[in-house]
């Protein structure tokens, strides 16, 4: 019989709940899932996905959009478009 071993692993709860809710709907538990992540890692020698920082969350646009936020609090730099229809 194999044995296993303890990992424990550091997780926002909110993140773990989410993923634990995801995992019962493809039917697996939290340990099969990060299981499969670290077969599939093993085998294929790589992150089993892409790893990429998202460029809506980059610094500038991030200020871009607080900027926007504040002028449409104030009313202000407010553009009217006409709504198009397909």
């Amino acid at each position: 019989m194999a044995t296993t071993t303890l990992v424990n692993i550091r997780m926002d709860p909110e993140l773990k709940q989410d993923m634990e809710d995801t995992c019962r709907e493809l039917g697996m538990s939290l340990t099969t899932a990060f299981t499969v992540f670290a077969r599939k890692m093993t085998r294929e020698r790589r992150i089993p996905f892409d790893v990429s920082v998202d460029p809506f969350y980059s610094p500038s646009n991030l200020e871009h959009l607080r900027t926007v936020r504040a002028d449409a609090d104030r009313g202000v730099n407010m553009a009217v478009h006409d709504l198009i229809e397909d």
